[in-house]
């Protein structure tokens, strides 16, 4: 469940060591590779990421596959990286297929030619991409070339602990951030000395799923201008989000606050302070479903999309999205067998209910979304529908990966806890690092 949440914590360490790959170079497009041939015996060697059950799960979809291609045989390889993936294709012995917890990376698998252009097999075998969300479709390709294909997604919204609620006399999920902000405070409780004992919602940048990234998309905030220059400065937005968190740490007081975390759970701990009732509501992805069906079945919560500002009500529904992408290595020796499997594993409706059932992830078409088969608690439909509304945003792909998501978190870390007050001076300095750090990457 947790392996696209992971990926949100790679700071460009893999990207960068893609980007550095000499000798990679572009590979030829998919548009002179034969197509599948259905009779012919061969070998497909997959790599990913998944262990242990995940790694099981996987295996699962995979055999659905090979029923439907008995002349296929797959090799499915767990517990590997991007770097490694890298490595195997510097030596020669590239998978045929690879896939990555990292779509914050699609800009140096594509601009690298790390995983080939599998656009002209789309054309070629027609695959419907309309069954794909805009922002899916978004962090699957780089600069017009798409050398991935999306595979489950993650999806942020609001978790909120239902007796707490009941007990505050809240009757509804907030909709607005003024709501929101009164309920985190109605639902405080604090000691006779200031320290939390239950925080309605803990505002500190970097606390569990709390990134810049993440919060963004309810406030309407955009990376980039048109001429794809960092605008944190002048977007008004940034400077509304990153006021709001530091006013609600204001309100708890930052060294209460940083008590309470320093004694939080781990983020996939069973005892993560929502599932222990000690967070009345927070902001996560879907997979949080899945925890706490499993470490604290017993708690009753609720789920609804995260609430938006109060200037932009119009974007209630959004929340922000990433997940899984596959694709083909530079190097692979099975391209055309690759290809098809990517294909089914990526567009087939019953594989990728199945593979959200098995990992506790949205599917990635929506086809699936309405899928009967599907067999996911109550509470995961708010992410079903948000996904399908079309409404989320996801990073934008740059060629140094997700740098500049860092740049902007420790900033918003600074200035939320008070140790950077010149808010405009700062933001402006994130954007100079963020440009600097893109015109880099771009070489």
């Amino acid at each position: 469940m947790k392996r696209i949440a992971r990926s949100l914590a790679v700071v460009g360490v893999a990207a960068l060591a893609l980007t550095g790959c000499s000798g990679l170079g572009s590979q030829s497009s998919g548009s002179d590779q034969a197509a599948f041939d259905p009779n012919k015996k061969v070998t497909v060697t997959v790599w990913s990421g998944f262990t242990d059950r995940e790694l099981k799960v996987f295996q699962s979809v995979l055999d659905k596959y090979h029923e439907k291609h008995p002349n296929v045989t797959i090799e499915n390889v767990g517990s590997q990286t991007d770097d490694k993936i890298t490595q195997a294709i510097r030596g020669g012995n590239a998978p045929d297929v690879a896939l990555s917890f990292s779509a914050n990376n699609i800009g140096t698998f594509c601009g690298s030619g790390v995983f080939q252009d599998l656009g002209p097999m789309i054309t070629r075998d027609d695959v419907d991409l309309n069954k794909i969300p805009k922002a899916t479709l978004a962090y699957t390709q780089y600069q017009g070339k798409r050398c991935a294909m999306p595979l489950l997604a993650d999806v942020f919204g609001l978790y909120y602990n239902k007796k707490m609620f009941a007990e505050a006399g809240i009757t509804a999920p907030p909709k607005t951030i003024s709501e929101f902000t009164e309920d985190a405070k109605k639902l405080t409780k604090k000691a006779a000395d200031g320290s939390i004992e239950v925080a309605g919602f803990v505002p500190t940048p970097g606390f569990y799923a709390n990134k810049v990234e993440i919060l963004a998309p309810q406030w309407g905030a955009q990376w980039l201008n048109k001429d794809d220059k960092s605008q944190l400065a002048t977007d008004e937005n940034w400077s509304a989000m990153l006021n709001w968190q530091k006013s609600l740490t204001d309100f708890y007081g930052n060294d209460a606050l940083t008590r309470f975390t320093s004694e939080a759970g781990q983020q996939y701990s069973a005892d993560h302070i929502f599932q222990t009732g000690k967070l009345a509501m927070m902001l996560d992805g879907e997979y949080r479903t899945a925890f706490i069906a499993d470490q604290a079945p017993d708690l009753d919560y609720a789920t609804a999309p995260f609430p938006v500002a109060d200037e932009h009500p119009e974007l209630y529904g959004t929340g922000y999205t990433t997940g899984n992408i596959v694709g083909i290595p530079k190097g692979a020796k099975n391209t055309a067998a690759a290809w098809d499997l990517i294909k089914f594993l990526s567009t087939d409706k019953d594989a990728l209910v199945l593979f959200a059932n098995g990992l506790g992830n949205v599917p990635t078409s929506t086809d699936a979304l309405d899928s009967p088969d599907l067999k996911l608690p109550a509470q995961f439909k708010t992410f079903l529908d948000m996904y399908g509304e079309g409404k989320l945003q996801t990073n934008p792909s740059t060629a140094n990966g997700g740098a500049y998501r860092k740049v902007a978190q420790d900033f918003a870390t600074a200035y939320v806890a008070g140790s950077q007050t010149d808010l405009a001076k700062g933001l402006a300095g994130v954007d100079k690092q963020i440009d600097d750090s893109a015109a880099l990457g771009a070489k």
